[in-house]
Order: C-alpha cells, then structure tokens, then sequence
C-alpha cells in the first residue's frame, strides 16, 4: 500500500455550523486544510523499531519506583558516598519499651556475602518488663499498604551460641495502630533466610516495619525486604504493578537501560558493571548512583530482560565505552576518566560476555546463569549501546574501538549504538558523527533538549541527512516542559521523525520516570508517589504514536499561509499487517483546523474509522508535576476516543492546540 499527500491550506470564512462548537467563534477562528492521499505513489519505509522508552536509575526511578521493594536501605550498605548525610544506619531507627535497654550497631565480620559487607547487630541487653528493643524502618516516604493484600516480609539473620534469638516483625500505622504481625522461627547460629507473609488489617499510606527482640542477646540481620506478592505479572522480586502496566500501556518496541549517566557512573569506580546486578539479591553489589543516592540494584540486568520481555520490546542494554561521565565528581572538576589500558581487556570480555548471557545456550558460562535465573531460553537481544552522551576525546575514542571491534569480530548480528555526544550540534556532535562515519558505526545515539520553538523550526531536520550514513537513535528527547504546548511540539517532530523513519530508526523520550518529592530532572514522562501515577500529558502524546506506528511513510509537505506558517504537521502511514491507514494531525495554533481529507486511487474504505483527540489550553499542565499547581484541582488532560464516520472523501475538525489521530481500515 502507498500512499501520497497534497496539502492546501489558506485562511477561509467558516460555514456558521463550524462556530456551533464554540459560540464565540468568529470567521477567524477556524482555518482550513485539505489533504489529497494519492494511494499509488512510492512510500518510504518506517523503521518497526521506531518508538521506544529509555529507563534510567533517576529521581528515584528504581528503588520505591518501578522497583517493588519497600524497605529502604534494607541490606544497610547507604554511606556518605551516596549522600554526605547518610550512614549505614540511615533510615532505621532503635526504639525500646518497658524499660528494655539495648542498642543497634553495624558490623562487617563474617558477613552475609562479601559484596554485601555490612548487617546490623540488634542487641537486647535487658527486656525490662515484658519490654523489647526494636528497630524501625519507614521505606521511601512511609511504607504504603492496602488492607487484604499479602505483603511478602524476608530477612537474613544469626545468633552467637548459646543465646536463644528471636525475631517479630510487625506493619506499624501512621497513627500508632498494629496493622499485622508476625513470629519468626527461631533463628540459627548460622546465616539464614526467614520468611513471613504479612497481611494489613487496613490501608495505609504511611506505615513503618518494625523488628524487635523480647530476649537477651544479639541478633545479626541483613536483607530486609517487604515486597507487595502483587506485582507486575506477579513475580517475585518483581515491578510495582501500577508503575509497570503504565509503560506497558504505552506499547513501546523497545527498552533503552539501565540510564544515560548511571551507565556510565560518577568516575571510574561508580561504572556500572552489569555482573554486579545479577544472581541472587544478597550476591549483588551494590553501589552509588551518580545523581546522589543509593542503587541496591534489586532492578538489575536478568529483571530489565525480563520485563522487556514481558511487554513484548526489544531491549537495548547501554554499557560505558570505557570511559565515565565527564560531569563525574562536578564540584571537584575531576571530569572523565578513562579505564586504564591494562583493565580493558577484561572490561572488554565484560561486554561480550553480556552478549552471552543475553543469547548464549544455556549450557554456555554465562547463558547458564541465564538459565539458573529461570530464564533457560536466549533473550534474543540484537542492539547494544556503548557509550552515553561521551565527549569525544582521545581516550573514548581509543577505548570505544577496542569495544566496537571486539562485539564486531565476536558478535557480527549484533547492532552497535555509538555516541555522539550530549547535544543536537557542536564539537562533540561533530566530532561524534566524523568518527563513527571512520569506523562504519551502523547507529548513532543523538540527544536533544531544547524548547519548542526549536522543534518547530527544525522540522526538516532528518530531512537533509545523508541516507548511506549511520542510522540516528534518538536517544534522549525533550522540550523543556509538560505543558500542552511542550506535548504538541513534540508530537510535530514526531511526525518528521515518522516521516524519516528510514534514517531515524529508533527514539525515546526521557526520562522516563520521576518521583513526587524527589525530581532530579524536569520534565519527565510519568510521575508517582507511594500510591498513585500521574502521566503527563507528553506521555498521552508518546502513547498515541507507539499506539498508531506505521511501516510505511511517503514524503509530504505542509503548505500554510501568513502566521500560519509554524505549528501544524501531518504524517499519513500505512500499517501493512492490518491494512490500515493512519493520518496525524498536529493543531499548534489557537484556531480550529478544518481538514478535508480526500483518498484518491481504487482503494475502498470501511465507512467508519477510529479517532483520538489529545486537546487543551496550551499552557495546561497535568495533575502530579511538580510544576501545577497544587491548590488547584485541574483536569486530567488525555484522549478522547470516538468512531469517525468517513469516506472517500471527508472532513474533521482539529481542536486548536491538539493531536489527532485517525486510524482508518482500508478495503482489499
């Protein structure tokens, strides 16, 4: 099927059942568009891969976000490097009652592994009168339970010999009220795992775990873990549902991890290394983020496969090309550092083996530690990014060589990634395209954050790239905001990205995630706190392109008159598999758009279509950023679904300030 666009568009006066729809309406108020689909001319190919989502480890996007585990700092490794306020100790609290007395303490000898050094040491000197020594813990801004629910509670713990230990673990309310607990059995001299399912006799939004001992003696813990059993596809271990179905509602092709800076980490020693999020929980390293808190990496590499998988999208794993951030240790100036050549060799083996384990047998080293996850069958990846947003100096270029023609000789059917810097033009922009043009990178991961007014004029910008060239993934895309306006820009760029889509092979925006409280980046896609979500209204706008994603693509050109001239864009796509034929309106002015749509050729069409309609006041914003504003109870702006009754020829309305979608079915 292909397709062809003609639109005329010039400032007419409006029918006067046009200004039924808003009485106030003047001739002015309402443009017209027509729209010619010539159904026989040569289309352009649309990568499938196209629309995608980028995860990264930011403003508490992991831990107490798409991570499950309510427990903060439950394996008590926090420190000072995560954060100057913060110790092994921080976020647990002793408490003793009854005149009991004891303490609580941090300790590294004989621990639970080595990678996990530190436990805690609760020390019952005396009971007291039926007293008890307790320590507390209020998880990520209070522990939030629902009444009914199971709540899988698991610690690690010992005694010394010859004292009897014992453990009860209990959900405290935000007023003081017990909402469950639970005896553990007796604990052995020896490290062991205790479980206890915990049921809450009613809701709450600000519940703490309680641990306390009524006997004398110590008891050494590590490991603290509440997870709600209700999960995304209710894994152990697994993702906040309500999290995770919303970016599953998305329907993204593919899944950009672990992050941009996180991947390449604040200098040398905080790279992250993959092999150190796999394997059992009390087995993984843990270690600092770069943007300033703690990743106990209970979200690691077998999990992002895993939910990859689970939605049906491609994964695209990102390592550092052997280089760290070159904002590493900011205050100090230290800037990128590079992995010294004597290590690369086996940093290099590291990248490969990822390769293994993502697709090797299960009898392979490590496709077996694939499989001892449960996991016996190959993931199947086939894109790798090295290197995030680097700047290109001569040891990323020497180290990111050595990467690329190793997974080159090693691994042929895998597609590279490279970089090309942080920003849309400028040095490292064109020093990063000059050098994967001499090493024939087959992609490239381009960055853009700018305002919307950028966007709007750049409209043609894949238009003029260099076909025989890298393919472009655009990686990290924003305009700088959430309100309608931010959204509808982006959605204009998304139409010439559809439009380049033999170019431009994949994009995301980013970030993805971001907690209410704790936003280290603005704008962000999703917003949420213990219990709720909030999309923004970007996120509709990414939804409704993943949703409605084409395979084909001819050229188009939109022609407007006077002021008209910036604002609107359309893209028509056809969607071989299901015969469809999409049309996408983009509406950046403060007028109604009167489109006439009209199909030209023999094809025919079934008389009714779908349409979504994302509309707003241009500066609205939606309920949960952190820039609305709070006294105020604004409208959830998203979607407003409806069948369209079309023809060969056929009008529709596109609101000022809005995207629509039309989906129609064409007849063989």
């Amino acid at each position: 099927m292909k397709c062809h666009l003609q639109f005329r568009l010039r400032n007419v006066v409006s029918p006067a059942d046009e200004r039924t729809m808003n009485p106030s309406m003047t001739a002015q108020d309402v443009d017209s568009a027509h729209i010619e689909v010539q159904l026989d001319l040569p289309a352009k190919p649309i990568s499938p891969d196209l629309f995608g989502i980028f995860f990264e480890d930011l403003s508490y996007a992991a831990d107490r976000g798409l991570y499950a585990e309510l427990v903060q700092n439950g394996s008590f490794e926090y420190s000072s490097a995560d954060c100057p306020d913060w110790s092994a100790l921080s976020f647990w609290q002793l408490t003793t009652a009854n005149g009991a007395k004891g303490s609580l303490s941090i300790q590294d000898a004989n621990p639970l592994n080595a990678n996990n050094p530190n436990y805690a040491v609760i020390r019952c000197d005396s009971p007291g009168n039926n007293g008890e020594v307790a320590i507390s813990n209020p998880g990520f801004d209070g522990i939030a339970v629902k009444k009914g629910e199971t709540y899988d509670f698991s610690i690690f713990a010992r005694r010394r010999p010859g004292e009897t230990g014992s453990l009860q673990v209990r959900l405290i309310g935000a007023e003081g009220d017990l909402l469950v607990s639970a005896d553990l059995p007796s604990i052995s001299t020896e490290w062991a795992k205790y479980k206890a399912p915990l049921v809450p006799a009613k809701d709450d939004a600000n519940a703490r775990l309680v641990l306390s001992t009524a006997v004398r003696g110590m008891v050494f813990v590590d490991m603290v873990s509440l997870c709600p059993r209700k999960t995304f596809r209710d894994r152990p271990n697994g993702l906040r549902a309500d999290l995770a179905e919303t970016i599953a509602a998305l329907k993204p092709r593919f899944v950009r991890f672990p992050g941009g800076c996180v991947a390449h980490g604040d200098g040398v020693k905080n790279i992250y290394r993959w092999k150190d999020t796999i394997g059992p929980l009390e087995q993984r390293k843990q270690q600092k983020n770069i943007w300033r808190y703690h990743q106990s990496l209970g979200l690691g590499y077998f999990e992002y496969f895993q939910f990859c998988e689970d939605i049906g999208a491609t994964a695209v794993p990102v390592l550092a090309a052997g280089v760290s951030c070159q904002n590493s240790d900011f205050a100090r100036g230290t800037g990128q550092q590079c992995i010294p050549m004597e290590q690369m060799g086996a940093y290099t083996q590291d990248v490969l083996d990822l390769i293994e384990y993502a697709n090797g047998p299960a009898s392979s080293v490590w496709g077996s530690k694939r499989a001892a996850a449960g996991h016996p069958e190959p993931f199947r990846l086939k894109y790798l990014g090295i290197g995030n947003e680097d700047a290109i100096t001569s040891g990323f270029k020497e180290r990111f060589k050595m990467l690329f023609e190793a997974v080159r000789t090693h691994y042929p059917e895998i597609t590279v990634i490279g970089t090309v810097g942080p920003n849309p033009s400028g040095r490292d922009y064109d020093e990063g395209w000059k050098f994967a043009g001499d090493l024939s990178v087959p992609m490239v991961d381009e960055h853009c954050y700018v305002q919307p007014d950028w966007l709007l004029k750049n409209l043609g910008r894949y238009d003029q790239y260099d076909r025989s060239k890298s393919k472009v993934y655009l990686g990290e895309f924003a305009s700088w905001g959430n309100t309608v306006r931010n959204a509808l820009a982006e959605a204009a760029y998304m139409t010439s990205l559809e439009r380049n889509g033999d170019v431009v092979h994949m994009f995301s925006y980013a970030p993805l995630l971001s907690k209410i409280g704790h936003v280290h980046w603005y704008p962000d896609l999703i917003y949420f706190n213990n219990a709720e979500v909030f999309p923004s209204v970007n996120y509709y706008v990414q939804q409704l392109f993943m949703s409605n994603a084409g395979t084909q693509c001819v050229p188009s050109e939109l022609k407007l008159d006077g002021t008209l001239s910036e604002g609107r864009a359309a893209t028509v796509s056809v969607v071989r598999s299901g015969n469809d034929l999409i049309v996408k309106l983009v509406n950046l002015a403060p007028t109604v758009l009167r489109t006439q749509i009209q199909l030209a050729g023999d094809e025919r069409i079934e008389p009714e279509a779908h349409c979504w309609v994302l509309a707003g006041d241009e500066k609205q914003i939606n309920p949960g950023d952190p820039r609305a504003k709070a006294n105020v109870a604004e409208q959830v702006i998203k979607p407003v679904t409806s069948s369209l009754k079309v023809a060969r020829e056929f009008s529709v309305n596109a609101p000022a300030f809005s995207l629509t979608v039309i989906r129609m079915k064409l007849l063989k």
